[in-house]
């Protein structure tokens, strides 16, 4: 069911024209389609909502066709924002031309930790 910009509706499926982001349930969510420059913004905006209502996330990324380095930022966005939100968030099938990038600028341990975010408020040392 397609999602129009201002639209409150949760449908199973965020559509756009060129990618798709599906709610699987349970925090499991898959992108499909283009994660690059023209479809980033868009795909941050459409998964502002649905992420809200889970502690835990996991992304599949198997089916992103094309990416580049906004892609990157995108996954580097949802990991700061589960950062401050103390959330886990978890990525599944990366795409390549994204890993070389993350290798290349460092950040690729970031992208495989998947480990829970304590935020930046924590419990000084005893």
């Amino acid at each position: 069911m397609p999602l129009s910009r201002g639209s409150k509706m949760r449908p199973e499926s965020f559509l756009m024209t060129d990618f798709a982001l599906e709610d699987h349930g349970d925090g499991r969510f898959a992108l499909k389609g283009d994660m690059n420059f023209e479809t980033a913004e868009r795909i941050l905006k459409a998964s502002e909502e649905p992420f809200e209502d889970h502690t835990q996330i996991e992304i599949d990324l198997s089916a992103v066709e094309d990416s580049d380095s906004a892609g990157l930022a995108l996954l580097l966005e949802w990991i700061t924002w589960a950062n401050h939100t103390v959330r886990e968030i978890r990525f599944r099938a990366i795409p390549e031309r994204i890993l070389a990038i993350a290798r290349t600028t460092e950040v690729d341990g970031l992208l495989t930790r998947g480990e829970r975010w304590a935020g930046f408020i924590e419990a000084p040392d005893a």
